[in-house]
């Protein structure tokens, strides 16, 4: 690497999903945050984002794969030379989001071509009064009555699990979780840089032509966890640094500046997301964040910095 060169903190500019992809998404990545969105309905814009053909890209147009090409351990330390571990998403829910599972790592490896399997945990940024999430299965149930719920449809809604969230939860979520983001939630996704989704039941939905969204039973109920029993975690916007998840593929603080918060010390890299208008500030340089920007944290950058007055979320690999 050329000595005259910084390394120094990316401003991320997402890809989208959206269109038949997403069709429960809306537009309030536009209203919200100002993302320059294609169509609506647009569910996700995937914020920092290593997944092929929805990578997120740099001010110059290069995307983070290119760049960590290009800096190695400077930009993602041990990860350098390996399958990128996390993908950062925000996520827009103007109608329910389908009933689905994750596998874990051994089991997509084995069925999916050697993909990551899908850890990912949720921080709620905006819903409606009493919404809800489906967060795990019935206690009580077994596997024979969801697969028998599963087979007849609409059954299966009275097996799911379902909390009452706010803006500020978090809900961890691993791999064989049983979950659906409810109507009208806003929510921040970290998670592992995967793709697969194995879909259980999607409210008997049908297309402009009467057609209903894929299922994936089979998958679904071999990787299903029917003991999951965690709720989830409140933050309640407290000054500082508050580390609300240290988990098996990341961890995830959640920042209140008030004037000068310094940010912790990176692991590998860091995504770091503004929640409002912030300045991010290093010796000798700064760079203004509005609410909903995301920006990759290189291995080797500087101390950093938030000043103003607002909530920031930190994702950082383990």
């Amino acid at each position: 690497m050329d000595n005259r060169e910084r390394i120094l903190p990316v401003r991320m500019h997402p890809a989208f999903r959206g269109g038949k992809l997403t069709p429960w998404g809306g537009e309030r990545l536009r209203t919200v945050y100002g993302k320059n969105i294609a169509e609506i309905p647009t569910g996700e814009s995937l914020e920092i984002s290593c997944i092929p053909g929805l990578e997120s890209r740099d001010d110059a147009g290069r995307t983070l794969t290119e760049l960590i090409a290009r800096y190695g351990e400077k930009y993602a330390g041990k990860y350098a030379g390996k399958p990128f571990p996390l993908l950062l998403k925000l996520i827009d829910a103007k109608q329910p989001l389908s009933v689905q599972v994750h596998p874990d790592n051994a089991y997509a490896r084995r069925e999916e071509n050697g993909k990551l399997g899908k850890t990912e945990a949720w921080l709620i940024l905006d819903a409606p009064e009493g919404a809800e999430l489906v967060y795990g299965i019935v206690p009580g149930t077994d596997l024979d009555m969801l697969r028998s719920a599963c087979e007849a449809g609409k059954a299966v809604e009275k097996l799911l699990r379902r909390v009452k969230v706010r803006p500020g939860d978090v809900c961890y979520i691993p791999a064989g979780t049983v979950h659906a983001i409810g109507e009208g939630i806003l929510l921040y996704e970290i998670q592992q840089s995967s793709d697969v989704t194995y879909r259980f039941y999607d409210w008997d939905r049908t297309d402009a032509q009467g057609n209903r969204r894929e299922l994936h039973l089979k998958k679904g109920l071999d990787v299903t966890d029917l003991d999951f029993r965690l709720d989830p975690v409140r933050w309640n916007g407290e000054k500082g640094v508050t580390r609300v998840l240290d988990e098996e593929y990341f961890s995830l603080d959640l920042i209140r500046a008030e004037g000068e918060e310094k940010l912790p010390a990176l692991t590998e890299f860091g995504f770091l997301t503004a929640l409002d208008a912030l300045t991010l500030a290093w010796e000798g340089g700064s760079a203004a964040m509005q609410a909903g920007e995301s920006f990759f944290l290189p291995k080797a950058g500087p101390e950093l910095t938030l000043k103003g007055s607002g909530r920031a979320a930190l994702s950082m690999p383990k």
